[in-house]
């Protein structure tokens, strides 16, 4: 794609678009044949609007959500079409280097099970911490602080003591003692 092919779609996309989705198509190759887990799906996201994506088990939700943020697995999944600009850019288009920059910098995805998210033998405090060192370019004692910041500010008691926690050590009440 060329770089007036972008700026034409910056100037298709809405000012007050965040994210415009344009017929996604995303697929599976597994030993029985190819799977379409998403099939020309499209949507936008305009500038303080909140997107939930609901559906039954299997119908293409969080394989929708990971081809957005080009998290799909590749192989066996591929996204085979479709657009999704943001901030005026295709990021179906941007290197890896590049979309590593707009991931967690600028766009994320807050998965149904957060919990399970993280991995099981890093500390609370170490994950939230590389998180910030990678996308904010933080020191490591900056963004150990930092990450004390964000767990107390979400209601984390004794967020010192969490950060040397491991994620099965966390319990859903943390905030209440």
């Amino acid at each position: 794609m060329t770089q007036t092919t972008h700026q034409q779609e910056k100037l298709d996309v809405a000012s007050d678009t965040v994210l415009d989705v344009r017929n996604l198509s995303t697929q599976f190759r597994t030993q029985a044949g190819v799977i379409k887990a998403v099939d020309n799906v499209s949507f936008n996201v305009k500038e303080g609007e909140v997107l939930a994506i609901v559906g039954e088990s299997g119908c293409g939700k969080s394989v929708s959500a990971l081809s957005v943020m080009r998290l799909v697995p590749t192989p066996p999944g591929e996204i085979t079409d479709g657009q999704v600009l943001f901030g005026g850019q295709d990021l179906l288009q941007l290197r890896n280097e590049e979309m590593r920059e707009v991931r967690g910098g600028q766009i994320g995805m807050i998965f149904q099970e957060p919990m399970t998210s993280l991995n099981p033998v890093m500390t609370i405090g170490a994950q939230i911490a590389e998180s910030l060192m990678i996308h904010k370019g933080m020191s490591k004692e900056a963004a150990l602080d930092r990450a004390e910041e964000l767990l107390i500010s979400v209601g984390v008691s004794d967020a010192r003591l969490k950060m040397d926690d491991y994620p099965h050590q966390m319990r859903e009440d943390s905030g209440s003692g």
